[in-house]
C-alpha cells in the first residue's frame, strides 16, 4: 500500500482518477444524507425549474427539477448508486468466469482450450451491445438480470487476457519446478499462475467497470435496464431526452455524472497499469 501511494504521489492522472472515484463512491454511499429533497417525490408545482444559478431558479433545487418536480441533484446523486453497484457486480461476475476460464484454457490447452474459445468466439460473433439487449429483453428488464446480463457477457475480456498470460507463464521455470516437486495442477494454478495474472485481471476489471456503467445507462436510457421507480442515469437521460431544447438540465447533468465517472476510473485504470506492469516503470 505505501508503494501504490509513493506512486500515486507522482501520478497527476492517477490523483485526479483517485479523488473522482472517491466523490463518486462517497455520494453513492452517503446519498440519504446529502439529498437536498426525496428523488421521487412528485411536485407538479414545481416542474421544469432551472437550475439555481439561472433566472427562476432556486438554491432548494441547486441543479433543477425535472418534468415531474423531482429535484435532480437528489436523482443524480441516488442514481450513482445503480451504476456503482451494477458496475462492481457485472464485473465481479465477468471476472470470475473470465478468469477460472482463462486460467483453464491456458494451462490445459488441447480439447479444453478448443471448447472455450470456441465459446470465445460465439460471444466475439455479436456485438456487446446487442447480445445485452437480446438476452436482457428475453429475461426481462430487473436489477438482478441487467447484472445477470452484463456479467455473463462480459466475460470474455478476461478469458482473452488471462488465457493469453498463462500461456506465456506456463513455460517459466518456476512452474516446471512446481511440478517437479509433485505439485497437483489445482496448486499450480492458484499458487503460482493466478498470483501473476493478478495485476493484468486488476486493470482490466478497472476499465471493465467504466464500459459496464456505459452499458447499464445504454440499456436503462432504451427502457431494457432498471425500471423506475428506481433512480438511474440512463434512465434520466431517457426522461430528458425530449426537453433538450426547453430544459436542457434534464439531460445534462446525468450525462455529466456519466462521463466524469467514467473518466475517473479509466484515469485510476490507467495508473494501475503504469503501476503493475513492470516493463512501464
Amino acid at each position: 500500500m505505501a508503494f501504490l501511494a509513493k506512486r500515486l504521489r507522482r501520478s497527476p492522472v492517477g490523483i485526479l482518477g483517485g479523488l473522482t472515484l472517491a466523490a463518486v463512491l462517497a455520494a453513492a454511499v452517503a446519498a440519504p444524507l446529502l439529498v437536498p429533497a426525496d428523488p421521487t417525490r412528485l411536485h407538479f408545482d414545481l416542474r421544469l425549474i432551472p437550475p439555481a444559478w439561472l433566472p427562476g431558479g432556486t438554491w432548494r433545487h441547486p441543479l433543477g427539477t425535472d418534468n415531474l418536480g423531482r429535484d435532480i441533484l437528489s436523482r443524480v446523486l441516488y442514481g450513482s448508486r445503480i451504476s456503482v453497484v451494477v458496475g462492481v457486480s457485472a464485473v465481479c461476475i465477468a471476472g470470475a468466469i473470465g478468469v477460472s476460464s482463462g486460467l483453464l484454457a491456458g494451462y490445459y490447452g488441447g480439447s479444453m482450450d478448443a471448447l472455450i474459445s470456441r465459446f470465445v468466439d460465439a460471444f466475439l460473433s455479436i456485438p456487446f451491445i446487442i447480445l445485452a439487449l437480446a438476452v436482457v429483453g428475453v429475461l426481462g428488464p430487473s436489477l438482478l438480470n441487467l447484472i445477470v446480463v452484463l456479467g455473463t457477457v462480459g466475460w470474455v475480456s478476461f478469458n482473452r487476457v488471462v488465457r493469453a498470460e498463462v500461456l506465456a507463464i506456463g513455460a517459466r521455470e518456476f512452474v516446471l519446478a512446481a511440478r517437479a516437486i509433485g505439485q497437483t495442477n489445482s496448486q499450480i494454478l492458484v499458487r503460482h499462475l493466478l498470483p501473476n495474472v493478478t495485476p493484468s485481471v486488476v486493470v482490466l476489471a478497472t476499465l471493465e467497470v467504466a464500459s459496464t456503467i456505459l452499458a447499464e445507462s445504454a440499456l436503462s436510457f432504451l427502457g431494457l435496464g432498471v425500471q423506475p421507480p428506481t433512480i438511474t442515469w440512463g434512465g434520466m437521460l431517457a426522461d430528458g431526452r425530449q426537453y433538450v431544447a426547453t430544459a436542457w438540465w434534464l439531460a445534462t447533468f446525468p450525462g455529466l455524472a456519466i462521463t466524469i465517472t467514467v473518466l475517473g476510473i479509466i484515469f485510476v485504470g490507467d495508473w494501475l497499469r503504469d503501476v503493475l506492469d513492470p516493463r512501464l516503470r
